[in-house]
């Protein structure tokens, strides 16, 4: 694969910026993700970065160098990574656990499979028009999927979520693809303190019409200045699509081609958290609690999947 990179993390008007992002990638698949860590409860910071760092351990042991299943890898990884906040808080003994929100990409082959949990947004734009874009799990975005939003949607806080990792209930995520990409594709991911004050309409523009080393930096500037002195931090990672196979004679020496790994090999700009983020050292990512972990949702689902066809048929022989 080849694609080019553009990431940036702004502080706005915040006293720190918990929002994580990065990406990693092996010769025949990559993993883009960010994380927005919420205020309002502990170590918001902390729990972005669990949450990057546990996609990121289980897409290095599942990537090998491809994924089996790229939509499965996202709904397990995620559900991992929300066990891992419940163990921290639980370890650490705390009232309130860290949350955080989600947004994953991985990129295989000629196709892209997205998730999310919260309001951190996918956006994929083709030539000059919007392909798709993530629908955040708020009770604004839901009331306009239902078509109730009121003439004034200022009554509608747009920050409270109704699902995000570290809650004690499971975590709604949501899963898109396969979509097959063409060359010049360009995907967004990014926190809420981007669409916040910027319009999809402008992301749109801006990022179809300019190189994204461009278009990112002046996107989240705009961001800044429309949000003022109280802007949440704006945060962003977006990617090119360039093709698969070998570089191109001539093609930008930013792009990055997976070609020049071994089978085996593996990169990330995802780093385990140290001790900016605050995190209480007894907390490791332990290979053996992640194993556990996995199975316990392979179980679960099985289970579950179990339980619906026991009740389908139930429910054919009462009819």
């Amino acid at each position: 694969m080849r694609f080019t990179t553009y990431q940036v993390s702004r502080r706005g008007g915040r006293e720190k910026n918990e929002d994580r992002m990065g990406y990693c990638y092996t010769r025949e698949a990559g993993l883009f993700a960010l994380a927005d860590g919420m205020g309002g409860h502990p170590e918001g910071e902390v729990a972005a970065q669990m949450a990057l760092q546990t996609l990121a351990a289980l897409f290095q042991r599942e990537a090998k160098p491809a994924l089996v299943n790229p939509a499965a890898f996202l709904q397990d990884s995620i559900l991992v990574a929300q066990q891992q906040l419940l163990r921290y808080a639980a370890d650490k003994g705390m009232a309130d656990t860290p949350r955080t929100t989600v947004v994953a990409c991985v990129l295989q082959g000629r196709k892209a499979y997205w998730a999310h949990c919260g309001d951190s947004r996918l956006y994929l734009v083709r030539a000059s028009k919007l392909i798709a874009r993530t629908r955040d799990h708020s009770y604004i975005e839901l009331q306009a999927a239902l078509g109730r939003v009121p003439q004034n949607a200022e009554g509608f806080n747009r920050n409270v979520l109704f699902t995000c990792l570290g809650s004690p209930g499971k975590p709604m995520i949501d899963i898109q693809g396969p979509m097959l990409l063409e060359t010049g594709d360009r995907i967004l991911l990014c926190s809420d303190g981007l669409w916040g004050t910027v319009t999809d309409d402008i992301i749109t523009e801006q990022l179809a019409a300019r190189p994204i080393s461009d278009a990112v930096p002046e996107l989240v500037e705009q961001a800044l200045r429309n949000g003022g002195p109280r802007c949440d931090n704006v945060t962003v990672l977006a990617l090119e699509w360039d093709g698969v196979g070998e570089p191109d004679a001539g093609e930008d020496s930013a792009t990055v081609s997976t070609q020049a790994l071994e089978d085996r090999g593996f990169a990330s700009t995802i780093q385990s958290l140290d001790a900016r983020d605050g995190a209480d050292r007894r907390f490791e990512m332990d290979e053996a609690e992640i194993d556990r972990s996995v199975r316990e949702i392979k179980e679960a689902i099985r289970l579950g999947a179990e339980r619906a066809r026991s009740n389908d048929g139930a429910g054919k022989k009462k009819s």
